[in-house]
């Protein structure tokens, strides 16, 4: 199977924020809530220290066509919040499925940003997916009611390398399958 990215992932409104594709500018506050210790080390490809110019080639690759992921940024200008709370991404896997991961910035954490997130992209369905997948590091439980809540399954436990912290961590794996 061939898969396509869409040419510019399609803007999606949640009650509070947008989530949006990703624009240069975003770099430098990117770099501001990458660079913390505690996003990156929740996340499986941030690492940290952030390296000079790491935010700027998120950014190109965020926007680059023909990849396989799309992703975007959720944006509160709208509600009077800041240009960038976090960012979430559908990666296409094979047979109609996607992947989806996020992160929100420490000062947004319990705020059901992520929640509102997940819950819009699953709803709008970007990439037409039959069944969504996304981990949560096992000591990251917030992450894991996220994904909970927006209606995941748990499938089993594995494990993903963190390039934070550079060693391979437990995981909680889920699947969410849609109509």
């Amino acid at each position: 199977m061939i898969l396509e990215k869409i040419a510019n992932p399609v803007e999606i409104a949640t009650e509070r924020f947008a989530l949006r594709p990703v624009r240069k500018s975003d770099a430098g506050l990117f770099a501001l809530y990458a660079g913390d210790r505690r996003v990156a080390e929740a996340t499986q490809a941030i690492p940290h220290p952030l390296p000079p110019g790491a935010a700027e080639a998120f950014c190109a690759r965020a926007m680059l066509a023909g990849s396989e992921e799309d992703i975007w940024v959720m944006d509160g200008t709208r509600s009077g919040l800041p240009e960038v709370l976090g960012v979430i991404s559908l990666r296409m896997m094979d047979r109609n499925q996607s992947e989806v991961a996020f992160w929100v910035a420490p000062a947004f954490w319990n705020h059901g940003i992520a929640s509102e997130a997940v819950n819009a992209l699953v709803a709008a369905n970007p990439q037409k997916s039959c069944t969504l997948f996304a981990e949560a590091f096992q000591d990251n439980p917030g992450s894991a009611r996220v994904l909970t809540n927006a209606g995941f399954q748990y499938l089993g436990d594995a494990e993903s390398f963190s390039v934070a912290r550079a060693v391979n961590v437990p995981t909680w794996t889920y699947i969410r399958k849609l109509d």
